[in-house]
């Protein structure tokens, strides 16, 4: 069997989890034997799942770079796979020291990790097309033939619900987005919109917006733009449950650009929001294109 080693520090309630989960659990067993290298201190019931997933388990959170290397030489690693990139937590200063013969970047990172040793980057020919951004990468990119990566909802997720407009009598733009994604072109664009459609409101959710002054700096922004504070809302973070159901509140969901989202687009689409995505050039700017297409939804 060939030998198969994960590293990553979010084998656990995390967006990468729902990435990962799938694949491991479709592995043929008779075939490839799992590895899995969780680079985390904690864990909780994700974790648990993906334990059983694996065939073999190591927690090397706190371990040298150069202890990590050697537990996969002496694994007998065939194919490392890398799911961090330059997150936080990553361990790329282990690949760095080549201790598998195959190594490959994969889910956790948008973007070329520039390492020499890292082989291949795993991806798609709507996020990076052929010919066109492979020279952004120190990886050979190697293109999977629908999208780049498949995704697992959460197990007891809210029913999709009914669309909001037809009891608040206006349509409700919504993004769920990261704040650091929503530049000022993004502001300046999502004005344009409130402003062509008159009584529409937006909803924007995320952690940073339990801030005052992040509030009052978007809703200046958009003040600039002749867009009545009364017209934007604001949600903070909750728990992942919670955090879908809020998609109750949302007509049509707006992404970010050129850094678009990935994990939230997933979310708006499972819970049966539309998704309006502005393509870019690079894979940051295409992931929205590539989910959209996945689901045959090409004209958003």
């Amino acid at each position: 069997r060939l030998r198969i080693g994960y590293v990553s520090a979010d084998f656990r309630q995390h967006a990468v989890a729902h990435f990962i989960e799938p694949v491991l659990a479709a592995h043929d067993s008779k075939r490839f034997e799992i590895f899995c290298y969780y680079n985390y201190p904690a864990a909780d019931t994700v974790t648990g799942r993906f334990e059983k997933l694996a065939h073999h388990w190591r927690v090397i959170a706190n371990r040298s770079d150069e202890d990590v290397a050697n537990m996969i030489r002496a694994d007998g690693i065939d194919i490392l796979v890398d799911l961090a990139g330059h997150t936080p937590l990553n361990r790329l200063r282990v690949f760095a020291r080549k201790p598998a013969p195959v190594q490959a970047s994969w889910i956790g990172y948008s973007s070329t990790t520039g390492l020499t040793r890292m082989d291949y980057r795993i991806t798609d020919t709507i996020s990076d097309p052929i010919g066109v951004t492979d020279e952004l990468y120190t990886e050979k990119l190697v293109r999977l033939p629908d999208t780049y990566s498949c995704f697992q909802p959460l197990a007891n997720s809210p029913h999709v619900g009914a669309l909001p407009a037809t009891q608040s009598g206006h349509v409700t733009f919504g993004s769920f987005n990261n704040f650091i994604k929503m530049t000022p072109e993004v502001l300046q664009t999502w004005a344009r919109i409130l402003q062509r459609v008159p009584t529409s409101t937006l909803l924007l959710k995320y952690r940073s917006f339990e801030a005052q002054k992040i509030r009052a700096l978007v809703l200046a922004a958009f003040a600039k733009h002749g867009v009545q504070p009364a017209r934007i809302h604001f949600l903070g973070s909750d728990d992942y449950h919670t955090h879908l159901r809020a998609y109750h509140q949302v007509d049509i969901a707006l992404d970010t650009f050129p850094h678009n989202g990935d994990t939230t687009t997933c979310d708006a689409l499972w819970m049966g929001v539309p998704v309006v995505v502005n393509t870019g050039v690079n894979h940051v700017g295409l992931m929205g294109a590539s989910r959209l297409r996945s689901v045959g939804v090409e004209d958003l």
